[in-house]
């Protein structure tokens, strides 16, 4: 009789295995769409002019690239200092405690407790009757009501039969490896913005002894002029229209000061610090040759550049989220057990083995009916990780394209600057020659004032032409992934 028992139970519990393994086997698939972006990613930025793998400015570290002295000062007070940065910093360590915590649903948990307690059972009940005729020890009948005292160790492990707690911890070293590379990212644009902010920094001041300049040659003017008026040489009206020239030049010069301001004040912001003067030499401003950038081959860039790398661990994360999820439908395994010490008096703890209580258990169960809530967190991981691979493609072709405008506007700006300077030197001739023939009654007032006016434009045009220059090459530096390193 026992023997068939002992059989039907193995049978109903092998029946019930079966059914777990059966239905896990239902589990849907994860979404699968061929990344053709990154597969396609062009061989060259320019199909006209093949690029060197071997020469690549993204790799130059920061250093190396800005020689300017005051400019590195300032990048590195930038990276002690600025919030943005820090705020990162600690999304690292919130994503390297999501790594430890995942890490320890891998080992066992174990606790140790004591407890205490007291019930009365109800004389007429199976567990009062079976109380009140027993006898602990001969002629000592069982306490009424009864105590309970314990002492001792409980373990829970969830043994990861499928993989599914490594699949998540492996997610979670995935993110925290994109955090890193966040990390970088932002490092890269910091150093970007503070370079950017100096070299208009810089313009601005130089725009400023532009100005400067020009108030003190229509001051000239306008004493040239006053003096031709009493000459009767010239009249009243090219008086007043040198008069109102120079109170232009004037407010002219209070907006560049006001812009140098708030320019000074925005690299402060960077660099986490109250306003303070920005050390800065404007002298060699427009004398500065830009670096030669080398942009290397487009597909350097998924190795360079800390986005396309976040991007690719997040993608990674959401693709390990999928896959646990698809596991929640798989049956678990978890083995329960206690060992301690339990007596009904204190005083009896200490009789051992009597005292000694200990439990073992072992679960197997998995989700049969109503899996909607599993069905709704595997088809949301599902959707996340698509998303992952479409801000992935998305990142590659902004960063293929952020690079490739870079470079043909690096190459446009150097011929607009060399046109500048063309017709800055010209215009400035052009200046010498309407003052001479004003002077000497040989030119009307007005080609003296649109000379000066459209050297003005053109001085300031250039100044902003080397500002674009410089910023240029920052910009296309940190496209092709320099700035971290």
């Amino acid at each position: 009789m026992n023997m068939m028992e002992n059989s039907k139970t193995k049978n109903i519990i092998t029946a019930i295995a079966l059914s777990l393994v059966l239905a896990s086997c239902k589990a849907p698939m994860a979404t699968v769409i061929k990344d053709e972006v990154k597969e396609n990613i062009p061989q060259n930025f320019n199909q006209e002019e093949p690029q060197d793998a071997n020469n690549n400015s993204g790799t130059t570290p920061w250093r190396q690239f800005f020689t300017d002295p005051n400019l590195v000062s300032l990048i590195e007070t930038a990276l002690k200092n600025n919030q943005e940065l820090l705020i990162t910093l600690q999304e690292i360590q919130i994503a390297k405690s999501g790594v430890l915590a995942k890490k320890g649903r891998l080992t066992p948990t174990v606790s140790a407790g004591i407890g205490a307690g007291l019930k009365k059972s109800g004389r007429y009940t199976s567990e009062g009757a079976g109380d009140a005729t027993t006898e602990i020890e001969p002629g000592k009948e069982m306490p009424d009501p009864l105590g309970n005292f314990e002492a001792g160790l409980n373990a829970s492990w969830e043994i990861d039969i499928w993989k599914k707690l490594r699949t998540e911890k492996e997610s979670a070293v995935a993110h925290y490896l994109s955090t890193v590379e966040g990390k970088n990212f932002v490092l890269s644009n910091l150093i970007e913005e503070v370079a950017d902010n100096y070299y208009e920094l810089l313009a601005l001041d130089n725009q400023l002894d532009i100005i400067q300049q020009y108030i003190k040659l229509q001051q000239r003017a306008l004493e040239i002029s006053k003096i031709q008026k009493e000459a009767a040489a010239a009249t009243e009206l090219a008086v007043k229209k040198f008069e109102a020239e120079l109170a232009k030049s004037k407010a002219a010069e209070y907006t560049i000061r006001q812009q140098i301001t708030e320019k000074e004040n925005e690299i402060n912001a960077l660099l986490g610090r109250y306003p303070q003067p920005i050390v800065r030499a404007k002298e060699n401003f427009m004398s500065t040759i830009p670096p030669t950038v080398y942009t290397g081959i487009p597909s350097q860039l998924l190795a360079n550049r800390p986005d396309i790398k976040q991007a690719e661990l997040e993608l990674k994360a959401s693709k390990l989220d999928v896959e646990a999820a698809r596991k929640e439908f798989y049956p678990s395994l978890e083995i329960s057990a206690t060992l301690g010490l339990e007596a009904f008096k204190p005083s009896y703890l200490v009789k051992m083995p009597e005292s000694i209580a200990y439990n073992l258990a072992g679960e197997l169960a998995g989700p049969l009916i109503n899996k909607s809530a599993i069905k709704a967190n595997f088809q949301t991981a599902d959707a996340k990780q698509v998303q992952a691979l479409y801000e992935y493609d998305k990142t590659i072709l902004n960063a293929y394209l952020d690079v490739a405008n870079l470079m043909s506007k690096v190459k446009n700006i150097d011929q607009y600057y060399q046109l500048k300077s063309q017709e800055t030197k010209a215009l400035d001739q052009s200046i010498d020659i309407a003052n001479q023939l004003f002077r000497n009654s040989r030119a009307d007032y007005l080609e003296v004032l649109l000379n000066q006016r459209d050297a003005l434009d053109a001085k300031m045009e250039l100044i902003e032409a080397k500002q674009k220059q410089l910023s240029t090459v920052v910009d296309i530096y940190k496209s092709l992934g320099g700035g971290w390193k």
